[in-house]
């Protein structure tokens, strides 16, 4: 049928030339039988409609569909807008509407459907037919015969909306990725796009609201930034004109600023503006373009950095500093995104990756560049290190073993074995590293002696022994087994001081062999009573035995033991660590029969408290030079717990094995009074725990110095080494014994007991009185000035006055040039400049003039150099001026001898004679003396800002001077490939020594200066940073930085100081200390928070994510090298989470602790306090990795019982 009725009989006659005619005209599709059809039925169902019995909803959705494709949708509108008007009409007028709508004999769909939208229903509703309507099976009362239908109404939503109902789909959850009734190798079904399609929005959202600590801004962070100024022009002609980009035309198809196309058919307009023109908007890609630039700037340079180490390393394969450069530079890569150095950051894909990806890396970098470089100690270790994420613990430990055998003359390497030996958890024992220590020390003894001809003896490796020596000898300490670590102290002294000179020529194994004997035949030892030494026994032995002396009864008086049980009514940790603690303070030295009162083996009580021969004799070395032999006397009495200048400095900080000694908190000075601002820094303290003072984290020492058997002990070591050295040497020591006086003393002044205060007082004073009777310290000044300043910590003003006026009458004449007179000095001036400054607090700030200062008057007899007498009044002012020129020639002097000083182990004769006798000036110890004197002489008589000055030349100049060794060194090593003489590095040592003392006695001035005036903090504040800066291990300095930053609430500058630090220094100091600072801002916010009562205003704003924070500073700093095997970080972190509420988390972090720790007796000791329920748990791992364990629970049960 022809779509048009007139073209009816056209269409008909001319079938044979369809194209020829109006083909457009005819629809091939429609038929007009169909249509005939359709017409009749919708005739009927009319007829129908108006019998009563008939139902309107009976009628099939097939039948609507087919009437509705009959008529357009033109007329459809038509007639329903018209009817539409016509009800409003009838509504209107009130009269009844008819249902029919009309008496015409055509019907349409239309208005079928809307009377039998307007009529009710009348017949019963049928239920599901084979054609019929769509109903709900769960909606039937009675199960129907058929249970599916054909719905064939049409929905009008589905043409608007493109998709059903969500209400019309049944819920449903998808297991799995496929689909059934699909062929799995020919096809498939993403689901992709319906699972992301919900969240469209949300990560809209997420992209419009990115803030600086996202994934994808962090790189931005790490980019090179970019300069804000212009850089300077080109060399080359200048332009009288501004040059402006070529048109497409000229400048080719990438000159335009955008494409040709139909709405930019010249190219002018840019992206944004052709999308506008186009009615469109900014696409993701497009608003994401700066910061992709930006990324793909950094990511470019990254790229240029490892396509640089790749050339480099191609042309250089035997540089090993190269190699460990781009070791490192792979955690750069790591957090910069790039990964790979395929350029790029790829942020999205980064939390996909994991740490092993980086660590399987750097392995592969690191077995290449030991294929070039096969002999490299430095690249081995690292290569070891990385094997600890990847390998298992046996096949690591095989490894190690491996390493150990093929280079056994190698000292590093045995450290970093030991170090991996005591710190590996599931094959750790006490015994087992105690052997491994023994071995090691045999080992590197044969290489020494020559015994062992396959490898030779290394530079350095004397030194090397005696560090890990020390370092087992700490390890025992810090694992409860305090007596062997004492014996092993004096097996070696005696071994060294006391060789007969038979068997001086024979090797180390062949001397211990000659030793044991005297070690098992139960003589006296170094540092018991009526010792007398190994040479000693073997001559008595050869002349017929020993001759037993008459001990007098009398001469032991030993103490009654004090009760070990205090109080019963205290929970059981607490009973066990009070008697723990007190048996390691009074047995930590090994337990010895007394021939005298007939004991025996057998009459000791605790077995372990005795050391054989077979527990120390493989860690016996040889030490020969004096140097040495003055470091083991040292390295003594630190284990005792004397202050030792030397080893105390910041420079033995940075060793690696330092930071395993911290076990408490004597480093970060946390002492609950006030120290003197001036004064701080001449009360030195140990910084590594001393044996028998073994307790929690907070808890107290039990005495202020060793005990009586402990005190008995140290004095016998004195009296019988100190013949032995040098005279030099022996001064040093004495001055070591007399700081330790001053300590116990100042110890006993912060515990505020006075009736202790003055037995120690009187002790102390008879010790120091004792050592300026020997006829070679009468004269020494530095002793003079320590027990002057013992004397000032007792409140004896008097009589220190006097000792100092003695020490000045004595010393005086040597002026400006002798260096211990001006300490003298310095520490006299501080010590009247305090006192002044309290009595002028108390009597109402009244500061009298500086020509009547006990303390200028000093410093200018200092200066003039002639006969000293006591001050009595006031000094003439001419004698300032004169004082001021004499110090100004003087450090001017001094700072031109040091930079004319050429080998520092030489006696510079005709370098003084051709400066004028500058000889004398070329010992870097006079100039903190020098300088402090000049500057603190400044202060009182001018100013702050002339002794600011003072201060600044002389640290400049010795900064210079410091630097100049180092380039020289490096520029050596750069050509001959030789390692810098012991000189210049010690004289490299002590000239950092004096750098970082002129820094914290300018600290110190200036600390006191803003504690008694009104005076501006930047000053303090800028000399704090650039010192610690330059030396970032320097416990004064911190502990300073750390007081002052404290009193401010803000503490944004602090932490991004702290964090600059710590991030260029591989030290633990700097992280303590930062942690330190953080908690100690929290406890000022808690307890302000406290203190206010609810509904008052707060003094300060509360932080509320310091918690946080502090728990990311321990993160970190335990994610280091040194730090994680600190076992002063794993303490704090436990008791921090305890303190904060955190009690499982800090369970969890004791178990970590054990991992990295294991030797560390106080790790326990503390869970025992903290997590007293699982007392019996840690127990048992003591006794299972064989830490000393003084009293077994059985034990503490019979004493509860009795």
């Amino acid at each position: 049928m022809a779509l048009f009725p007139a073209f009816a009989g056209l269409a008909s006659t001319k079938v044979d030339e369809p194209h020829k005619e109006l083909e457009w005209l005819t629809n091939q599709s429609f038929r007009s039988d169909e249509a005939l059809s359709l017409h009749q039925r919708a005739v009927e169902k009319s007829i129908q409609l108006k019998q009563p019995a008939a139902d309107t909803r009976l009628l099939s959705s097939e039948e609507e569909e087919e009437d509705r494709n009959d008529v357009s949708s033109k007329k459809r509108k038509k007639k329903e807008k018209k009817k539409k008007k016509k009800k409003h009409r009838r509504k209107r007028s009130g009269r009844p509407s008819d249902s029919s709508g009309s008496d015409s004999d055509t019907v349409y769909p239309s208005d079928l459907l809307k009377k039998d939208a307007e009529e009710p229903s009348q017949q019963p509703q049928v239920q599901c037919q084979l054609e019929g309507k769509f109903a709900w099976l769960d909606d039937l009362q009675s199960p129907p015969a058929q249970l599916f239908c054909l719905d064939r109404k049409a929905d009008s939503a589905n043409w608007q909306y493109k998709s059903l109902y969500r209400g019309d789909i049944a819920r449903y959850r998808r297991k799995g990725q496929s689909c059934l009734g699909l062929d799995p190798r020919r096809q498939a079904i993403s689901w992709a796009e319906s699972e992301s399609s919900n969240r469209k929005r949300s990560d809209k959202n997420r992209k419009q609201t990115e803030r600086y600590f996202c994934s994808s801004a962090r790189p931005l962070l790490k980019a090179p930034p970019v300069p804000s100024l212009p850089g300077a022009p080109a060399p080359g002609p200048t332009l009288e004109y501004i040059p402006l980009p070529l048109c497409p035309k000229e400048g080719g198809a990438g000159a335009g600023s955008g494409p040709v196309s139909w709405v930019n058919p010249l190219g002018v307009y840019d992206d944004s503006t052709s999308l506008w023109l186009q009615g469109r908007g900014h696409s993701e890609q497009g608003q994401g373009q700066e910061p992709s630039r930006d990324k793909d700037s950094s990511a470019a340079l990254l790229a240029g950095r490892v396509e640089d180490f790749n050339r480099r390393l191609r042309e250089t394969p035997t540089d090993t500093q190269l190699w460990l450069q781009f070791l490192h530079f792979q955690d750069e890569l790591w957090d910069a995104g790039g990964f790979g150095g395929e350029g790029g950051s790829r942020e999205a894909e980064r939390g996909g990756r994991s740490l092993r990806a980086s660590v399987e890396k750097k392995m592969s970098i690191a077995e290449r560049a030991l294929e070039s470089n096969p002999g490299c100690v430095a690249l081995q270790l690292e290569r070891l290190r990385l094997s600890r994420e990847l390998c298992e613990p046996a096949a690591l430990q095989k490894e190690w073993r491996k390493l150990v055998f093929l280079h056994p003359n190698s000292a590093p390497i045995w450290r970093e074995y030991l170090l991996f030996t005591q710190s590996h958890f599931s094959t750790f024992s006490v015994s087992k590293v105690n052997s491994a220590y023994g071995k090691c020390l045999s080992t590197l003894a044969a290489v020494q002696d020559g015994s062992m001809t396959s490898h030779p003896a290394l530079p350095g490796t004397q030194e090397s022994m005696l560090d890990i020596f020390v370092q087992q000898c700490h390890f025992l300490r810090q694992a409860g087994h305090s007596e062997k670590a004492a014996c092993l102290f004096q097996a070696l002294l005696d071994f060294t001081f006391f060789k007969p000179d038979s068997v001086k020529d024979l090797p180390t194994r062949q001397q211990v062999e000659f030793f044991e004997p005297f070690w098992d035949s139960g003589e006296a030892r170094v540092g018991e009573r009526g010792a007398r030494g190994w040479k000693a026994w073997m001559l008595q032995q050869e002349r017929g035995g020993w001759l037993l002396p008459n001990t007098d009864d009398d001469d032991d008086d030993d103490e009654d033991p004090e009760e070990e049980l205090k109080d019963r009514t205290w929970p059981k940790g607490r009973i066990w660590l009070d008697i723990e603690t007190s048996r390691e303070a009074n047995h930590w030295l090994p337990w010895r029969p007394d021939k005298a009162k007939g004991q025996s083996v057998e009459d000791c009580e605790d077995p372990d408290r005795q050391v054989l021969f077979d527990d120390i004799g493989q860690s016996l070395i040889r030490v020969n030079s004096p140097e040495l032999k003055l470091r083991l006397m040292f390295h003594f009495l630190q284990f005792l717990g004397l202050p030792t200048g030397a080893l105390d400095c910041s420079s033995a900080h940075t060793a690696p094995w330092w930071s395993s000694l911290l076990e408490d908190l004597s480093l970060l000075g946390e002492v609950p009074q006030a120290q003197p601002p001036l004064t701080a820094y001449h009360l030195p303290a140990p910084l590594v725990s001393p044996v028998g003072h073994m307790t929690t984290l907070q808890g107290a020492r039990k005495w202020a110095d060793l005990g009586k058997q402990g005190e008995e002990f140290l004095t016998n070591v004195f009296q019988m080494l100190l013949p032995l050295f040098p005279s030099k040497q022996r001064a040093v020591l004495y001055l070591c014994w007399l700081q330790y006086e001053k300590l116990k003393v100042l110890r006993c002044v912060r515990h505020g007991n006075k009736r202790r205060l003055r037995v120690q007082g009187k002790r102390s004073k008879r010790v120091a009185k004792c050592l300026l009777k020997e006829p070679e310290n009468r004269g020494w000044l530095p002793l003079w000035r320590e027990y002057a300043h013992l004397e000032w910590l007792l409140g004896n003003l008097a009589d220190a006055r006097k000792v100092f006026d003695s020490a000045l009458v004595l010393g005086v004449a040597g002026g400006l040039a002798d260096s211990s007179l001006c300490h003298l000095c310095l520490l006299y001036a501080q010590l009247e400049v305090e006192e002044a400054a309290g009595q002028s607090v108390a009597g109402g700030g009244q500061v009298g003039p500086a020509t009547g200062s006990a303390a200028v008057y000093v410093l200018t007899k200092l200066a003039e150099g002639g006969s000293y007498a006591a001050f009595s009044g006031e000094l003439a002012p001419v004698a300032v001026l004169k004082a001021r020129r004499t110090y100004e020639l003087a450090l001017h002097t001094c700072l031109a001898g040091l930079e004319k000083q050429e080998d520092p182990g030489k006696e510079l004769n005709a370098q003084g004679q051709k400066l004028g006798g500058l000889g004398q000036w070329n010992q870097p110890s006079l100039v903190s003396g020098l300088v402090g004197c000049y500057a603190l002489f400044q202060y009182l008589t001018v100013g702050v800002e002339a002794a600011q000055a003072v201060y600044s030349l002389a640290r400049e100049r010795l900064g210079q001077l410091h630097s100049r060794p180092d380039a020289n060194s490096d520029a050596n090593l750069a050509n001959a490939n030789t390692d810098p003489s012991p000189a210049s590095v010690a004289s490299a040592n002590r000239l950092a020594s004096e750098c970082e003392y002129l820094a914290v006695q300018q600290a110190a001035l200036l600390h006191y200066h803003t504690s008694t005036s009104v005076y501006p903090l930047r000053p303090l504040r800028e000399t704090l940073t650039s010192a610690l800066q330059l030396h970032p291990t320097s416990a004064p300095l911190w502990r300073l930085y750390v007081q002052v930053e404290n009193r401010y609430h803000s503490a944004g500058r602090a932490r991004r100081f702290c964090h600059g630090i710590a991030r260029g220094c591989a030290s633990v100091v700097p992280r303590l200390f930062a942690i330190s600072a953080e908690q100690h801002r929290k406890q000022l916010l808690d307890s302000a928070i406290r203190s206010c009562s609810q509904g008052e205003a707060l003094p300060t704003l509360p932080e509320n994510g310091l918690s946080n924070r502090i728990r990311s500073l321990f993160e970190n700093a335990l994610a280091t090298e040194q730090g994680t095997h600190c076992p002063l970080l794993w303490r704090m972190n436990m008791h921090f989470l305890v303190s904060d509420g955190s009690v499982e988390k800090g369970r969890a972090v004791f178990y970590k602790a054990l991992q990295d720790v294991p030797w560390a007796k106080g790790v326990y000791m503390d869970a025992v306090r903290l997590f007293p329920e699982h007392m019996q748990e840690y127990l048992d791992l003591l006794t299972e990795k064989e830490l000393r364990l003084r009293l077994p629970m059985e034990e503490m049960d019979i004493l509860l019982e009795d």
